[in-house]
């Protein structure tokens, strides 16, 4: 993703801004099935020093999950505000979450690991629609049934006189001899 990619080279010191869009080509490049589409501002700015780099970033839009209710599609708000720190290093070093490094002879800042990041880490622990937007079908096959319904569906089928050779019929036999082998 060439686009969340900063070049700072030849910036004058100081305070620069930047804006672009991610989509959901971000996260068909991580191969992430949790978001699948993805529709985000990205405003960065950047504060141009000797020694490092600031980046403010904040992160706007809407992403696409599955819904941990119905299973259907569903839309979410993403906001996200963050701060990485970019200092620069002959010697290879990790990026530790606060601090990116780079090499002096570097031109520029790639910040997709960081937006993919933050976008997965600002997505909600429960991913729902909101309030009656679910999928009633859905709902309806997933509903689970209380402890009465259960025992009412129970004595039904117990009530009815099972007909000679039929499931009925091996399914009792099938369960008196599994009772007995306990």
């Amino acid at each position: 993703m060439d686009n969340c990619k900063i070049a700072y080279k030849g910036l004058k010191n100081g305070v620069h801004d930047f804006a672009f869009k991610v989509d959901g080509a971000l996260f068909a490049a991580y191969e992430n099935a949790e978001v699948q589409d993805a529709d985000c501002e990205v405003k960065v700015q950047l504060n141009r020093s000797e020694t490092q780099l600031v980046l403010d970033v904040a992160i706007a839009g809407e992403v696409v999950v599955t819904c941990d209710r119905c299973l259907e599609d569903c839309t979410l708000p993403i906001a996200y505000e963050g701060e990485l720190v970019v200092k620069f290093s002959d010697e290879e070093q990790e990026y530790d979450g606060e601090v990116l490094w780079l090499y002096p002879g570097e031109s520029e800042v790639d910040l997709t690991q960081y937006i993919y990041e933050s976008i997965i880490l600002a997505l909600p622990y429960q991913r729902v629609h909101a309030e009656g937007e679910c999928n009633p079908e859905m709902l309806e096959r997933f509903r689970i049934i209380s402890e009465g319904e259960f025992s009412a569906i129970e004595a039904q089928a117990t009530q009815e006189e099972p007909t000679k050779g039929s499931g009925w019929e091996q399914l009792a036999a099938l369960k008196e001899q599994m009772e007995q082998e306990d």
